[in-house]
């Protein structure tokens, strides 16, 4: 009873593991894609307000003219999402999102003032009640991450480039 129970477990966590090579990346993708490029169209449809925050970019990006910064952002996300989507240059896309990320943290969602862990620790929220509003985008990094080391997984294209490439070099 005890061996047919425990090869059973040991079958489920074999079958888990195949499907998660497929599945788990992809469902960060989904997710991923969809918020940034949810975001990005945002942009596409609306009026630039890099220009009242711009002073809050960080370096290099303080430089830079909101106009440009604004359309670096918005295509960012929109080519990005659509690239990790389909799994498509899946790291170059995420870092490229994870600057987009630490950039809008950084002139957006982090708090202004704050002056103890437990104050900060309070920006760690959806909405911004005067300590900043930094939850959403450690999510995007949480997401992200993975995809910048593990890669999109085994549905994607780039993985389909890499099977090709391969089955070509070893001829």
């Amino acid at each position: 009873m005890t061996t047919a129970l425990s090869s059973a477990v040991k079958g489920l966590h074999v079958n888990l593991d195949r499907a998660g090579q497929w599945l788990a990346p992809l469902t960060l993708r989904l997710f991923i894609a969809w918020e940034f490029f949810e975001s990005g169209l945002e942009k596409f449809n609306g009026q630039n307000w890099f220009e009242d925050i711009q002073e809050r970019f960080p370096f290099p990006f303080d430089h830079l003219p909101a106009t440009l910064n604004w359309e670096l952002s918005m295509w960012a996300e929109l080519i990005c999402a659509l690239a990790i989507l389909i799994g498509f240059g899946t790291r170059i896309s995420a870092i490229s999102l994870i600057v987009v990320t630490v950039v809008a943290t950084a002139a957006v969602h982090w708090p202004a003032d704050w002056s103890s862990l437990s104050e900060l620790a309070q920006g760690y929220a959806i909405t911004n009640k005067g300590f900043g509003n930094f939850k959403l985008p450690a999510i995007y990094l949480a997401a992200l991450v993975p995809l910048v080391f593990a890669g999109a997984g085994k549905l994607s294209v780039d993985a389909w480039l890499a099977r090709l490439f391969w089955k070509r070099a070893s001829r």
